[in-house]
C-alpha cells in the first residue's frame, strides 16, 4: 500500500511519477546488490578467517583385533547385511575365506585450538581408533601422539608434534547467540576437504539421544557425513560450535544439523588436557519436568522450574537442605526451566565451589548453598 506522501505525490504528476519508477526501481535493485555482496564478503572473511584451522581427521581402525574380528565376522554372516549387496557379498573378505578383514577406515573433521598442536573434534570420529592422521589445509600431515576422549559430551582431544607453530581458530562465546544468526560450517563431507556451508542457527538448547550430557545448537547449515567435529563458524570467524551430528531419514542433509556449542568444548577441552577425564559437578537429586499436571498439584506456573523427586542421602543437594517437592528456579544466577537446563550449568561448575540455588517450596522463594562436588565414577 502505497504510504500518504506518495498518494498526495500521484496526483499532480500524474505520468512523471509513472515515468520515474523505473529509476527508483532500478536504485531499489542496486541497494539489493550491495546488501548481497556485503553479506558475500562476510561470508567469504569468516571462511578466510576461520578455514586455515579447520583438518580433516582420518582414523584407522584395525578390524583384526579380536573384538573387531568377532562383531565383524558376526555382521558378516547376517543375511540382512549381505542383503544390502547386489550379488551379495560386502566388498570384504567374508569369515572362512582364508584372509584377513584388514581395514577400516572413517573420515571426519576437527579443529585446531591451540597453535601448539591441540585439536578439537568429536569423540565418534577417532573412539578406539589404531591410528588417527590429521590434515591440514596446507597438504600437510601429522599423526595424533595422543588421545583423550569425553563420550559423555562426544568431544575429544589429539595432539599432533607440529615443526612449527598451526594455525588455531579464535573461539567466540556461544552464549552469545540469537536463534536467526547467520553462521557457516566448515568441514569434509565425502571426503571434499575445506567445504563451506551457509545457513542460520535454527534453535538453541536442543538434545538428542546420542549425546548424553549438554544441550546443543541447531542450524540449517549443510551438514553431511565427515562434517564431524569441524567448525561452526559466526561471520566475525570465530568458532562458535563443533558439528556433531545431523537429523534425517537418509543420512544426508535434511536441513537439521546439530552443533556443541563452543563454551561447552572449551570446558570439556580444559578438563581432558588438565585432568585427563571430565570432572561434572553434580547436585545428588532425581529431578522430573515441571508438567502442567505437576505444576498444579505444587500451585506453580508449567515449566517454572525442575521438580525435586528425591535427594541422595549425602549428597551436596541433601547437605543444602533440599528436599522432595521442591521446584529449583535458579541456580547460581541462571533461570532453568528444564532436567536439561540444570543439568547443563550445574555440571560446568568449578569443584569446591560454593554456589547459589533458588528453589519454591509452598510457595516460598527460598536461597540454599550447594557446595560443588565432582560426580562419582560409579554414578
Amino acid at each position: 500500500m502505497l504510504s500518504k506522501a506518495m498518494q498526495n505525490l500521484i496526483v499532480p504528476l500524474g505520468l512523471v511519477v509513472i515515468s520515474s519508477l523505473p529509476v527508483a526501481h532500478g536504485q531499489d535493485q542496486n541497494s539489493a546488490t550491495s546488501h548481497a555482496k556485503s553479506l558475500s564478503r562476510a561470508f567469504r572473511g569468516a571462511a578466510e578467517n576461520a578455514g586455515p584451522s579447520v583438518v580433516t581427521i582420518r582414523s584407522k581402525f584395525n578390524l583384526n583385533r579380536d573384538d573387531r574380528a568377532a562383531a565383524m565376522n558376526e555382521l558378516l554372516q547376517d543375511p540382512r547385511f549381505r542383503g544390502l549387496f547386489p550379488d551379495g557379498r560386502p566388498p570384504i573378505p567374508l569369515p572362512g575365506e582364508g584372509s584377513e578383514l584388514g581395514f577400516g577406515e572413517q573420515v571426519g573433521s576437527g579443529v585446531v585450538i591451540d597453535k601448539s598442536g591441540i585439536i578439537l573434534t568429536n569423540n565418534h570420529v577417532v573412539e578406539d581408533a589404531d591410528e588417527v592422521t590429521v590434515r591440514f589445509s596446507d597438504g600437510s600431515e601429522l599423526n595424533a601422539t595422543e588421545i583423550k576422549t569425553d563420550p559423555s559430551s562426544d568431544l575429544a582431544i589429539l595432539k599432533v608434534e607440529a615443526p612449527e607453530p598451526l594455525s588455531a581458530a579464535r573461539l567466540g562465546d556461544s552464549e552469545a547467540l540469537e536463534i536467526g544468526d547467520w553462521v557457516i560450517a566448515i568441514g569434509s563431507p565425502f571426503e571434499l576437504e575445506a567445504t563451506v556451508s551457509a545457513g542460520i542457527i535454527s534453535g538453541k538448547g536442543r538434545g538428542i539421544e546420542k549425546i548424553r550430557r549438554g544441550r546443543l545448537l541447531q542450524t540449517d547449515a549443510a551438514i553431511n557425513p565427515g562434517n564431524s567435529g569441524g567448525a561452526l563458524v559466526n561471520l566475525d570467524g570465530e568458532v562458535i560450535g563443533i558439528n556433531t551430528a545431523i537429523a534425517s531419514n537418509s543420512g544426508g542433509y535434511q536441513g537439521i544439523g546439530f552443533a556443541i556449542p563452543i563454551n561447552r568444548g572449551k570446558w570439556v577441552a580444559r578438563e581432558l588436557l588438565e585432568f585427563g577425564k571430565v570432572r561434572r559437578a553434580y547436585l545428588g537429586i532425581r529431578i522430573g519436568e515441571l508438567t502442567a499436571q505437576a505444576a498444579k498439584q505444587l500451585e506453580l506456573p508449567a515449566r517454572a522450574g525442575v521438580w525435586v523427586l528425591a535427594t541422595v542421602p549425602g549428597s551436596p543437594a541433601d547437605e543444602a537442605g533440599i528436599t522432595s517437592d521442591d521446584v529449583i528456579v535458579e541456580f547460581a544466577g541462571t533461570a532453568v526451566r528444564s532436567p536439561g537446563d540444570l543439568q547443563d550449568v550445574v555440571e560446568q561448575k568449578t569443584i569446591g565451589s560454593s554456589q547459589e540455588v533458588v528453589v519454591m517450596r509452598a510457595g516460598e522463594r527460598l536461597r540454599r548453598q550447594v557446595k560443588m562436588v565432582a560426580l562419582p565414577d560409579e554414578l
